[in-house]
């Protein structure tokens, strides 16, 4: 398989975990390079269903390692709640799972200033899940944030959290919030930090030393491309670098090392938060919804549905230098009689073959669609190619051409057998 970044080509949830675990059967390392525990990968493997947040979701198939590289920030307490989880579970996390040392750490203050700015805008407000994710990755960029480093270094753990906590609280009593108690905020993180010491490695030595050796490389993608920081559709985007670029500075290796790039896009679009989403649907989001599909596996919040976007998805193939697609969640649209793509925006007079870096401007946009027929008859149990009905193989054709990538994957369903490669 070489050295693969997979990536979202949408906002988010687009069934990333599912198509990271299907790849890992053929790598050797699968490693998380951004984001926090604002993100979740939902795996189903056999009847158990695997909701996974930091933890890779290589941890579930034997003799693969997995690395939570120094571009994801870490809540500690967290991330020991999800290794407790899978044990119980019997999933093997031991020596398979290390942690950047120099990834930064999540504290509750971090979680407390992400809430109280949400509510201080109101109606403007971003949709944040309140994780603490932004105000960790301000700490980093402000080189006051602490890291993992520092998390399993008892002492330097006590001078550094109370000085952070003293400020903090500074700003927490100015917004009307309750201060933080330092010596419970310190004993849970000490703990936390006691716990996933022997976890803890410089992971960029330990990938290249991997390269040495020949191992393949996952690297696995948290949210979308338009939820990153620089790409996405700001103000309403994540805190971290989610498009492929962000797989080099979050682990540390190379650009020239990376083979080949794979986005994963659902059949249709969604998102969770705020922001625009210029072909949200309530017909398909009541029937998608009346099905049990799309609510968050971090949030539980019920998704926002549209047509496929194909105009962001061609955008999406650009920024990350898309090799290839994966289309997950065809099976959704077993039922419609007829299919809508998005294929540009209009404006009043303007038309757009592109998404507008103004949020303001991509909200009064409205979408020219193309239409497909549906092929009304039910998918989920397809495991090649040639089982797709031909109106479902022609859809699929349609919406890689119109992104701009090789289609190489088709996912009909959570299992991992419902899988097609194409």
């Amino acid at each position: 398989m070489a050295n693969t970044i997979l990536v979202g080509a949408q906002w988010g949830d687009e069934g990333k975990g599912k198509v990271i675990d299907v790849l890992t059967e053929q790598a050797d390392v699968v490693v998380r390079y951004a984001g926090g525990n604002n993100a979740g990968h939902t795996v189903l493997v056999g009847r158990i269903k695997y909701v996974l947040h930091l933890v890779p979701s290589g941890i579930l198939r034997r003799g693969k390692l997995c690395v939570i590289g120094n571009g994801v920030v870490v809540d500690p307490v967290s991330l020991v709640e999800e290794i407790q989880t899978l044990r119980r579970l019997g999933v093997r996390v031991g020596e398979n799972l290390v942690v950047s040392e120099t990834a930064h750490v999540v504290f509750p203050y971090h979680r407390e200033l992400d809430a109280q700015r949400e509510v201080l805008k109101g109606k403007h407000r971003i949709g944040t899940t309140k994780r603490g994710i932004g105000p960790a990755y301000g700490d980093k960029a402000a080189r006051v944030g602490l890291r993992v480093i520092d998390l399993v270094n008892p002492e330097r753990l006590e001078e550094k959290l109370r000085l952070r906590i003293r400020e903090n609280n500074e700003v927490l009593r100015a917004l009307g919030a309750k201060p933080l108690s330092f010596r419970r905020v310190f004993d849970d993180y000490r703990r936390a930090g006691e716990f996933l010491k022997p976890f803890v490695g410089n992971t960029v030595i330990l990938l290249h030393e991997m390269m040495q050796r020949g191992k393949d490389i996952l690297f696995e993608g948290a949210q979308g491309t338009f939820l990153d920081i620089d790409h996405g559709t700001y103000p309403y985007v994540t805190s971290s670098n989610t498009t492929a670029g962000g797989a080099c500075t979050g682990s540390g290796v190379p650009p020239h090392r990376m083979d080949r790039v794979v986005g994963v896009m659902k059949a249709y679009t969604t998102r969770v938060g705020e922001g625009p989403l210029p072909t949200e649907h309530a017909e398909i989001a009541d029937m998608l919804h009346a099905m049990g599909r799309e609510f968050g596996a971090t949030t539980g919040r019920p998704r926002r549905c549209g047509w496929f976007d194909a105009v962001a998805t061609h955008q999406a193939a650009m920024v990350n230098g898309l090799d290839e697609v994966a289309v997950t969640n065809l099976d959704g649209l077993d039922t419609m009689e007829t299919i809508k793509v998005c294929i540009a925006y209009r404006r009043g007079r303007e038309r757009f073959d592109y998404v507008p870096n103004d949020a303001q401007v991509l909200a009064e946009c409205e979408p020219v669609y193309a239409e497909f027929e549906g092929w009304r008859t039910p998918t989920s149990g397809a495991r090649r190619w040639k089982d797709l009905p031909a109106k479902a193989r022609a859809y699929l054709r349609a919406i890689a051409e119109l992104t701009g990538a090789r289609l190489s994957l088709v996912s009909v369903g959570p299992g991992r057998e419902q899988t097609i490669f194409v």
